[in-house]
């Protein structure tokens, strides 16, 4: 039996190094108590106070050893089969509800130690039950598969859990005993010290210095302020003093921190070779059926398609006037606009550049933004960042942090496409099948930001305008795409060095980075030898392993999707589209590959992937286009 949905559902922007520069919320206050109610979320839609939670709380538990006395009785027929699934996403739609309900409160004030506190008492009980449920998927693995299949076809009630039941056959080779799903589900929390450590040494621990400016003033270089000085200070020699700093920070541990990465990469090779898996990849793709070859193919297509890349930082290079150009210079603006984009003003534009997905669509659209869980701006003790997370019978929570840029609206664009997508997955699925993969999640958020573009570029012909959005594609596929691919390339090589037996060391892993980097920039960029040490400031390389790919994948996915949808006769345009919006209706009841295989997505073939690449190299061409119509015209 799959783990039940404790943490499903959360999807989240994509977190680059090229973070927009922070500017002030609207309304101009970062006091929570001031934001009206309107830009809040209502967290009542999941319980009306803690009390309730507390009593919902109880309740799970009690249901948790309920389900435990169920062990033995599997083998009595699809009744008792029927009966622990039931009672599992009875538990799991609770678990959801609880958890979140502290999840979400705490990631809009950090600051509060009591919300805190019953964070932590969730953690726990979810581990208690991953432990008590151990039992489970042995135990129905002992009945054939012939048999079982027989049951779920004599059994209408058990017709919604077919594809998850016999998901456990598929991989019933990786599945140990009682005794050892229970000995790897007692080392659940300790495969979470990497994590941990890393989480600890990288924000508890690490002191960042400050450096004096050219203009005489002093910053500390924290990522926060690193990030929003290469964003906004147009003195180069500052940037490289900023970029010295920060990276050095981390220099100075970086034995330590290979330590902790190698702990993590033998945890990774201990748990695939456990569960009798050849490769570390293989182990962390066969959960979702997803062929090594995607990863694989993804990777060199890449890695051999970097042209584009390059072409755009020797763009960037001359625009910006400088005789050398370094990796700290891709996020200073080109040009330079005031503009801003009030929220109300961008949800509604958000919503109409979407009209092509229907009414329907629209319509849902328009009530979710309207339906007290969307949480609007910064405020003091707020997460950073943005993300989507669906309560299953409630719905989806959207966090931001919107400070009216336009790269704020794109990330509203985003996490309202993730939003939609569990609207219309929770609309049509039961529980079980109703929380989609990662694997897709970035999909539904892209496909809405293609959208959201197209509707900006329709309603300006002012070359700066247009310029800055190309600029603001291209940087979605240079941050989402080519980025993260050269992510996965890191962790691909650094796994496959542990399969090896090959020792990992600070020196080792920054040699693998540094030649990526020369790999992807070539010559178009002068490659600063600290940059080396950007793998230990990556969180995705300690928080989630061969996850980032995905971004990629997924970009790839949706390019593919809306060139469907906006080419051809009316008629092609429209089975596109309905292609499309079934694939945002079928939650998880199949493989992601096969969902968007019927979508009209194969990320088997290389062309699905070396389509980015192309349309990057034409985003650029508009680049150039658009900067010599601003050159011509003095403006």
């Amino acid at each position: 039996m799959k783990s039940p949905h404790l943490l499903r559902g959360a999807t989240a922007a994509v977190f680059l190094l090229l973070a927009a520069p922070a500017t002030i919320a609207k309304p101009d206050t970062r006091n929570r108590a001031e934001i009206p109610a309107q830009y809040k979320s209502d967290f009542t839609q999941i319980f009306p106070n803690w009390a309730a939670w507390e009593s919902a709380s109880k309740d799970m538990e009690a249901k948790m050893d309920a389900f435990a006395a169920l062990k033995g009785t599997l083998a009595q027929g699809p009744v008792a089969v029927l009966k622990a699934y039931q009672a599992f996403d009875e538990i799991g739609m609770m678990q959801e509800k609880v958890f979140l309900y502290t999840a979400l409160q705490r990631d809009v004030d950090l600051r509060n130690q009591d919300i805190a506190g019953k964070f932590q008492r969730v953690g726990t009980i979810q581990a208690k039950f991953g432990t008590a449920t151990a039992w489970f998927t042995p135990e129905l693995l002992k009945v054939s598969q012939a048999t079982m299949g027989k049951w779920i076809a004599e059994t209408p009630a058990l017709a919604p859990y077919r594809f998850t039941i016999l998901d456990n056959y598929r991989q019933q080779a990786h599945v140990l005993d009682e005794k050892g799903e229970k000995l790897l589900s007692l080392a659940a929390r300790f495969n979470q010290t990497p994590r941990a450590t890393y989480q600890e040494l990288s924000t508890a621990d690490i002191k960042f210095p400050e450096i004096t400016l050219a203009d005489g003033k002093k910053v500390m270089v924290s990522p926060g302020a690193y990030q929003a000085l290469l964003a906004t200070n147009y003195q180069q020699a500052d940037r490289a003093k900023a970029l010295e700093a920060h990276l050095k920070t981390y220099a100075a541990t970086a034995n330590t921190y290979a330590a902790i990465y190698n702990g993590l990469l033998q945890r990774d090779w201990f748990r695939a070779q456990a569960r009798n898996y050849p490769t570390t990849l293989d182990a962390a793709l066969d959960g979702n059926d997803i062929p090594p070859a995607v990863v694989k193919t993804l990777v060199e297509t890449v890695r051999a398609g970097t042209a584009p890349v390059q072409r755009y930082m020797l763009l960037r290079k001359k625009l910006l006037g400088l005789e050398s150009y370094h990796l700290y210079d891709g996020q200073i603006p080109i040009f330079r606009s005031d503009k801003v984009y009030p929220y109300d003003e961008s949800r509604d534009l958000v919503i109409a550049s979407v009209a092509p997905l229907g009414a329907d669509y629209v319509a849902r659209y328009k009530q979710q933004m309207a339906s007290g869980r969307v949480d609007v701006y910064e405020t003091d003790g707020k997460r950073s960042g943005a993300y989507n997370w669906g309560v299953y019978g409630v719905g989806p929570y959207l966090l931001l942090n919107y400070t009216d840029t336009l790269n704020d609206v794109f990330t509203l664009a985003h996490e309202a496409g993730h939003a939609m997508h569990t609207v219309l997955s929770y609309a049509n699925q039961p529980y079980v099948t109703s929380d989609y993969t990662i694997f897709v999640a970035e999909v539904a958020s892209t496909t809405n930001e293609r959208f959201l573009l197209r509707k900006l570029l329709e309603t300006t012909t002012d070359p700066k305008e247009r310029f800055l959005l190309l600029q603001h594609a291209v940087d979605a596929i240079f941050g989402t795409f080519y980025t993260q691919v050269l992510f996965a390339d890191f962790e691909l090589q650094a796994h496959q060095l542990v399969e090896q037996g090959q020792p990992i060391t600070a020196d080792v892993l920054s040699g693998i980075y540094a030649k990526l980097l020369k790999n992807y920039y070539g010559d178009a960029v002068t490659i600063d030898d600290l940059y080396k040490f950007t793998w230990a400031r990556i969180p995705h390389f300690f928080n989630s392993p061969y996850y980032v790919y995905q971004y990629a994948t997924c970009f790839a996915s949706s390019a593919k999707l809306f060139q469907d949808m906006n080419t051809g006769g009316g008629a092609a345009r429209a089975a596109a589209t309905d292609r499309y919006l079934t694939l945002l209706k079928s939650g998880g009841n199949d493989f992601p590959m096969a969902q968007l295989q019927k979508a009209g997505v194969d990320l088997t073939k290389r062309e699905t992937v070396q389509a980015v690449v192309d349309q990057m190299n034409e985003l650029v061409s508009q680049m150039e286009t658009e900067a010599a119509k601003i050159a011509a015209t003095g403006k």
